[in-house]
């Protein structure tokens, strides 16, 4: 048996990658209820409110469409041309400041004693770690 069975090639850990950040996009239409956003926004101002929703919005567009990139277009990527490789360097960039985030902005005060939240926590540390590293290594075979 030769070469790289078929789910651990770059090319389909892209693909996973992509529908992982689908997923995610799609996930941000009911996190709202699911962290309690509509009883933590009640007491604050129709700006705050509305402020929280809309960027919520965009960011769960923006994990959707990011997703799209390799999952449509993993071989395109791979190629190595100058607009493939500077889309995988944005999104190695943008995804490790998600994971940087995950530990460096995040108070554990989040999540410590919380078993939801621990779970969501450690989940989330996994999902960036792989997802900044198929871009980093798709980003080292362009490269």
């Amino acid at each position: 048996m030769t070469g790289t069975p078929g789910l651990l090639t770059l090319e389909a850990q892209l693909r996973l990658v992509g529908a992982a950040l689908v997923t995610a996009g799609l996930v941000h239409a009911v996190l709202p209820r699911a962290i309690g956003w509509p009883a933590d926004l009640a007491g604050t101002t129709l700006l705050t409110r509305q402020v929280s929703y809309a960027h919520l919005f965009f960011i769960g567009l923006a994990c959707a469409l990011l997703g799209l990139l390799p999952l449509c277009l993993a071989p395109d990527l791979l190629a190595g041309g100058r607009l493939g490789t500077a889309l995988l360097a944005g999104q190695t960039l943008f995804w490790g400041l998600r994971w940087l985030f995950e530990f460096a902005y995040f108070s554990p005060r989040l999540w410590r004693g919380d078993r939801l939240r621990t779970v969501a926590h450690l989940g989330l540390s996994v999902l960036w770690t792989w997802v900044t590293a198929v871009f980093a290594a798709a980003l080292w075979h362009t490269v």
